[in-house]
C-alpha cells in the first residue's frame, strides 16, 4: 500500500488580547429533568480553590506567512487562545497564543478517553462490559452521570456519560477500569501526551477538576483532538450527541455548537472558574474536517460565536489538494548514459496539501536528481526529490523514483550517438 504523507502550512495568526473568564455558568442548554440533575448539572468542574488565570501581556500572534491575498484571521478578544487545525493533514490555519498553559476544565477528558479508545482496541475492555463503580468515582463533585456503588453500569455507557455529561463520576470509573487506580491512569495519561508531542501539557487527574499543576494548552488540545479523530472515530458517534439518558436521567450535551451547526460533530467543553468557557469543536465543512479550539471565553455564547468564525474562516479561504499518486510521471530523467537516452519519473508516494484557495492553480514542482545514471536504473529506484511550491513557498519534498526499469547504454548505442553527433 502506497504510503501518503501530509504537510503542515504555516501558521497565520491574528491579533488578540488576554480576558479574564467571567464565573463559570450553567449550560445554557441543559434540561432539569429532575432536582438531582438541575443541583448537579451546575458545572463541568467543581469550582473548589478557584483562581483567576494568570495575568500578564496579551498574547502575541504569530506574524501571517500565507499568500498576501488570504485574508487574516478573524479577531478573537474575548478568548485567551486559539487554534484552526485541519485534521487531515494537521495544517494550522489560524492561531493565537496557542502555547499559552492554561487550565483545561474538562477538556482533560479528551485524553481519559483517548485511553479508553486504546484499550478497547487492544481488547483490554469491551463496550458492553460492565463495571464497578467506586466510591471514589461516586463521589466525585462537579458534573456527573448519577452513577453509585449499585449501578450496574457499561463501558459504553460511561463514554456517553463521560463525552455528552461530562461526568466526573464516568471519568473516575473509567480511570479505574482501564489502569486499577486514578494514580496509575494519570501515569498512563503524562506518558500518552509525551508520546503525541504534547509539550505544553501535565495531568493530575482524569476529570479535569482544578489544581495548580493541571495545565494544557490550545495547541495541545488540537494535537491530541486530531489524534483521536484519527485512531479513534468512533468517538463522533457519541460527542455529535445532543443529549444522553442514564437512570431515566437525560441531560443535554455541555457543547452549545451542536445545536448552532449540523456541521459540528464533536468534540468537548470545559468550564472551571480558572479555564473560562473553553470548546474544542471538530466539523466537516465540505471535503475538510477542521478541528477549532477556543479557551477563556466569558460565555458560552462567545466561545461559540469564536469556534463559529474560525470554522468559516478555514472552510473560505483554504483547501485541501492532493498531488500526483504514486506510478503517476511527473517528469523525465535525460541521459545519454541510459540505453532508451530517458527514463519516467514519479513520486514514491502522494502528499495531502493545506493551502490557501487562491494558491491551489499556482501550485508547481520540480525534481532534482542526486543519482549517477551510468549503471543503469532500476523501476523504484531513489533518483532525487520532487518538490511542490506556490508562489515561491516550499510545500513538500518527497522522493522521486523511476517509473521503468532502464539499462546501461551498450557499446552500439553510444557509437550511434557519437556519429549521430558528428552528422
Amino acid at each position: 500500500m502506497a504510503l501518503r504523507n501530509v504537510l503542515l502550512y504555516a501558521p497565520l495568526g491574528a491579533a488578540l488580547f488576554i480576558a479574564a473568564p467571567a464565573a463559570a455558568k450553567t449550560h445554557p442548554h441543559h434540561a432539569a429533568p429532575s432536582a438531582a440533575a438541575a443541583i448537579t448539572a451546575q458545572a463541568e468542574s467543581d469550582k473548589i480553590g478557584a483562581t483567576p488565570m494568570p495575568s500578564g501581556p496579551p498574547p502575541t500572534p504569530d506574524s501571517p506567512t500565507a499568500d498576501k491575498s488570504t485574508p487574516v484571521p478573524p479577531t478573537l478578544p474575548d478568548m485567551t487562545a486559539y487554534v484552526l487545525m485541519d485534521a487531515q493533514t494537521g495544517a494550522i490555519l489560524a492561531e493565537a497564543a496557542p502555547h499559552l498553559q492554561i487550565p483545561p476544565a474538562s477538556l482533560t477528558k479528551l485524553m481519559t478517553a483517548h485511553l479508553v479508545y486504546q484499550a478497547l482496541h487492544h481488547g483490554a475492555l469491551k463496550l458492553d462490559q460492565t463495571v464497578p463503580v467506586s466510591v471514589n468515582a461516586w463521589h466525585q463533585q462537579g458534573s456527573t452521570m448519577f452513577i453509585d456503588p449499585n449501578s450496574v453500569v457499561t463501558v459504553d455507557q460511561l463514554l456517553h456519560g463521560l463525552i455528552i455529561d461530562s461526568g466526573n463520576d464516568a471519568a473516575v470509573a473509567l480511570a479505574e477500569a482501564v489502569a486499577g487506580s486514578t494514580g496509575s491512569f494519570v501515569q498512563m495519561m503524562n506518558t500518552e501526551a509525551a508520546k503525541l508531542g504534547l509539550t505544553d501539557t501535565n495531568y493530575t487527574n482524569p476529570t479535569g477538576l482544578p489544581d495548580p499543576a493541571l495545565h494544557t494548552s490550545a495547541m495541545d488540545v488540537a494535537l491530541l483532538s486530531r489524534a483521536i479523530v484519527q485512531d479513534e472515530p468512533e468517538i463522533l458517534h457519541i460527542s455529535k450527541e445532543e443529549s444522553y439518558t442514564y437512570a431515566n436521567i437525560t441531560q443535554a450535551s455541555w457543547n452549545p455548537v451542536l445545536a448552532k451547526d449540523p456541521t459540528v460533530d464533536g468534540l468537548k467543553t470545559g468550564l472551571t472558574n480558572e479555564s473560562g468557557h473553553c470548546i474544542d469543536a471538530t466539523a466537516q465543512r465540505g471535503d475538510m474536517r477542521l478541528i477549532a479550539v477556543v479557551t477563556g471565553g466569558p460565555t458560552w455564547s462567545a466561545s461559540t460565536a469564536a469556534i463559529e468564525s474560525l470554522l468559516d474562516y478555514g472552510q473560505k479561504f483554504f483547501t485541501d489538494t492532493t498531488t500526483p499518486p504514486p506510478g503517476q510521471p511527473v517528469g523525465t530523467l535525460v541521459s545519454p548514459a541510459l540505453d532508451a537516452g530517458s527514463v519516467p519519473v514519479g513520486p514514491a508516494q502522494s502528499v495531502t496539501l493545506t493551502v490557501p484557495t487562491d494558491e491551489v492553480n499556482a501550485l508547481t514542482h520540480s525534481i532534482a536528481y542526486n543519482i549517477d545514471p551510468t549503471p543503469g536504473i532500476t523501476k523504484g529506484e531513489q533518483l532525487g526529490t520532487i518538490t511542490y511550491s506556490a508562489n515561491g513557498k516550499v510545500l513538500a519534498t518527497v522522493p522521486a523514483v523511476a517509473l521503468a526499469d532502464a539499462p546501461p547504454a551498450t557499446l552500439l548505442t553510444k557509437i550511434k550517438r557519437k556519429l549521430s553527433h558528428y552528422l
